[in-house]
């Protein structure tokens, strides 16, 4: 009788491990769910810190390629989003972004110093952006526009020291799209950005155009909190009136984890494989986002 008891008791808790096991392979982690196309419910906040750094030695102008000296562009930035609706179809936030530059080909890493030095460094409060997210269509749950409207908070896009950031107005629209393939293994993600540039043309060197840039990445999944990735991303920028115009691709791969039910870690890295009137650098980034 005894041992009728204890078979029971094993079987019960081999049964209740098994159906956790289960539970915990196919729970989706916050990578997988909340990709940029996903809105956020009512009441949950949405806080990412993200870091860029561009550097570059060479250019293309006219079409031919130069060595120049070392630039490099930091942009430090937070977002901050929240649920504004029940049926998770508006979001609302805000962005705000810190620039650090260094000229006269000093090292990537000086950008880290946050100095203003005449010709050599200069950084500041860039931009900031209210922001609002938008899940139009019913039939399609994963398509999302974010659209933020970007308010430069400095004097001059160039002063002694050099260039900080564009002296702009920028209205910006994101469309995003995903699609997870049977499986739950690979994710495919597809982003369209506009920028339209509003001001001075005298002011800023994109103003009075729009800029177009799409993009696709390619995301696996070896477990639901680790995803590596490849993506390529274009941006075209078009006149509408200052008589300027640059366009460049770009290539990268990246990674992401879930360290903690709220936080995860991006890191991604891009290389600028083609231009024209533009830099042909590389683009370092890493990113904290915290969903809760």
């Amino acid at each position: 009788m005894k041992s009728l008891k204890l078979s029971i008791l094993v079987s019960i808790l081999l049964v209740q491990f098994s159906f956790s096991q289960e539970i915990e392979e196919t729970e989706q982690s916050n990578i997988q769910t909340y990709t940029p196309s996903k809105l956020l419910e009512k009441g949950k906040w949405d806080i990412k810190w993200f870091n860029n750094l561009y550097t570059q030695t060479k250019e293309d102008r006219n079409g031919e390629t130069f060595e120049v000296p070392r630039s490099t562009f930091f942009t430090t930035s937070v977002e901050v989003f929240t649920g504004a609706s029940n049926n998770k179809k508006f979001n609302v936030g805000l962005i705000v972004e810190y620039r650090s530059n260094s000229f006269a080909d000093k090292s990537a890493g000086s950008v880290f110093s946050f100095k203003n030095e005449t010709g050599e460094a200069r950084s500041g409060l860039g931009h900031i952006a209210p922001s609002v997210k938008i899940a139009p269509f019913n039939s399609l749950p994963r398509f999302s526009i974010q659209s933020s409207f970007f308010i430069p908070v400095f004097d001059k896009e160039s002063d002694e020291n050099g260039f900080l950031a564009q002296k702009s107005f920028i209205w910006q629209n994101r469309f995003f799209y995903d699609y997870t393939f049977p499986g739950n293994k690979f994710q495919l993600f597809s982003e369209f950005g506009t920028r339209l540039f509003l001001g001075n043309k005298d002011e800023g060197f994109a103003n009075n155009s729009i800029e177009l840039a799409p993009g696709v990445f390619l995301s696996y999944f070896p477990t639901s909190k680790f995803t590596v990735l490849g993506f390529i991303q274009h941006a075209q920028l078009v006149d509408l009136g200052n008589e300027f115009e640059q366009n460049y691709s770009a290539l990268g791969a990246g990674s992401k984890y879930q360290l903690t039910k709220t936080l995860n870690v991006e890191v991604l890295y891009s290389k600028f494989v083609r231009g024209s009137d533009s830099g042909l650098g590389q683009s370092f980034n890493l990113g904290l986002r915290a969903i809760f």
